[in-house]
């Protein structure tokens, strides 16, 4: 059974259930005013209540896929990311992309386990 939540302005879902695996649309900070870090930490947060409202956590992340606007702020990303998910370590892909929309400087999508 596919469960779906959260339209998202009549053209997605925030989040698609089916078969126990949770798949996120893609987050983006909500202060585009924010550095990286800011806008990274900000995702982390939306994905932890986006899971938790659908009975999982950050350690049943099993891949992410990351869209950045520009790779060389990657090691910035990766000290939050590192601090949100500790030892937990998800399979990840990183793309860099031309635009993400005005002033957004990351997006994550994520699957996880419910």
């Amino acid at each position: 059974m596919i469960q779906r939540t959260h339209p998202y302005g009549g053209i997605l879902h925030e989040v698609v259930e089916h078969n126990g695996t949770l798949y996120l649309a893609g987050c983006v900070g909500e202060d585009t005013g924010a550095d990286i870090r800011g806008q990274m930490q900000s995702i982390a947060d939306q994905i932890d209540a986006l899971l938790a409202a659908h009975g999982s956590s950050k350690a049943r992340i099993l891949s992410a896929t990351i869209f950045m606007t520009d790779l060389s702020m990657k090691a910035a990303l990766n000290e939050v990311w590192k601090a949100w998910l500790g030892a937990h370590l998800p399979a990840r892909a990183g793309i860099g992309v031309a635009d993400l929309g005005p002033g957004v400087l990351v997006e994550v999508m994520v699957i996880a386990a419910k």
